[in-house]
């Protein structure tokens, strides 16, 4: 990642999100939307604007921004051993918030239309305020991350609504957590690639 970059997710991926975006506004699904995994912030700052551009400014969907802002956590590997690894990568892509609240500034987008969850996704997502979602990306990394990720917000997703996988291709941690949450939940729901590591998929 650039140290000026604020994402490092690519084109592909960037367009995917402006692109689910856009259908969620079309086919008026129910719910906020979500990046759980922020880094710089560069994709929640397109997700505001996306909403505000499609949207002709009125729209009151709000963009909730979930990050630790001290990177990856240190994997519990008592709990979960496929996140065996990651030790390595403690504190990797941590970002604070006082940046990320800096490249937001940069932009032309409604500020007050994002609210951040601040902390480790096991302690801020089950009690997040969010009554519905429209959209998450998740960008977790490792299992317990990604597993946290959907059992506390995927419920919580309209149908119609979309979910996006970030490193499903990348990590086998991340990729095992979406697996395990479909089959115990029985989704059926296609997944589709975006490029070499994202994938979505809709909710029935």
């Amino acid at each position: 990642m650039s140290p000026r970059g604020h994402s490092m997710i690519g084109w592909k991926r960037l367009e995917n999100v402006k692109d689910l975006i856009h259908q969620i506004l079309i086919d008026e699904i129910e719910g906020d939307v979500i990046e759980a995994g922020i880094c710089r912030g560069g994709t929640v700052a397109l997700m505001r604007a996306a909403l505000d551009f499609f949207s002709g400014y009125d729209n009151k969907k709000t963009v909730w921004a979930a990050d630790s802002f001290q990177g990856l956590p240190e994997p519990d590997l008592k709990r979960f051993p496929v996140d065996k690894g990651f030790e390595t990568q403690v504190g990797a892509m941590a970002a604070t918030k006082e940046t990320v609240l800096d490249n937001l500034s940069r932009y032309p987008i409604d500020l007050d239309g994002i609210k951040f969850l601040e902390g480790w996704f096991k302690d801020t997502l089950p009690s997040a305020p969010i009554e519905k979602l429209a959209l998450i990306r998740a960008d977790g990394d490792l299992y317990e991350s990604t597993i946290d990720i959907l059992v506390n917000l995927y419920p919580k997703l309209s149908p119609g609504g979309f979910i996006i996988i970030d490193d499903y291709g990348c990590y086998k941690a991340c990729r095992q957590a979406v697996q395990d949450y479909r089959k115990q939940h029985k989704i059926e729901d296609e997944i589709i690639k975006v490029d070499w590591t994202g994938v979505y998929w809709r909710k029935s």
